[in-house]
């Protein structure tokens, strides 16, 4: 559901000022199907900071674990990744019904590690979405569901001007994994 007040496009542009800020990345070479790693030269830490400069602009917290790690600490050890550090068959099928087309390299077998270069600047976006569209239905301080944007990027009740609270981005993962294994019994 699009609660947001706060638009994919200005969320791709928050995202591509902080890639170029984080690793110098030319703004032209930035595009949506752009992987973080293989095509923009990020490492990990910089995937840190790409989500500080994120969090700083829309007044969210993202996700500090990815669904891979969700779904080991929900369904227990070895459920997402195998002794050898592959991929379960259960994690791909998740990460596909999480993903869909965007990650149609995933195979069950691969290696963990090679995940993060999956990521691309479309699923960050996604990301960041997913936490603005949650959105509470009204203001904590004033009941009114008057929500506007501030500035572009920050969400405030347009009544009393208390900015909003979102879910953060590790609880939204734990609710759609809950969601799906209700759904689809995967576990």
């Amino acid at each position: 559901m699009n609660k947001s007040v706060i638009t994919e496009e200005t969320v791709l542009q928050e995202l591509k000022k902080a890639i170029v800020e984080t690793l110098n990345a030319d703004e032209s070479s930035i595009q949506p199907e752009s992987s973080l790693i293989n095509d923009l030269g990020a490492e990990s830490l910089d995937f840190l900071d790409i989500n500080y400069r994120l969090e700083q602009a829309f007044g969210i917290k993202m996700a500090r674990h990815f669904v891979l790690e969700h779904i080991e600490e929900m369904y227990g050890e070895g459920s997402a990744i195998d002794d050898n550090g592959q991929l379960t068959e259960k994690a791909v099928t998740l990460l596909k019904i999480r993903f869909g087309d965007k990650m149609k390299d995933l195979e069950p077998g691969m290696d963990m590690d090679e995940v993060p270069a999956l990521v691309t600047v479309q699923s960050l976006a996604e990301g960041v979405m997913d936490i603005l569209n949650s959105v509470p239905e009204s203001c904590e301080k004033c009941g009114k569901s008057d929500w506007q944007a501030e500035e572009g990027v920050r969400t405030k009740c347009g009544s009393c001007g208390e900015p909003a609270v979102f879910r953060n981005g590790d609880d939204l993962i734990k609710a759609w994994l809950t969601k799906v294994q209700e759904e689809k019994k995967i576990f």
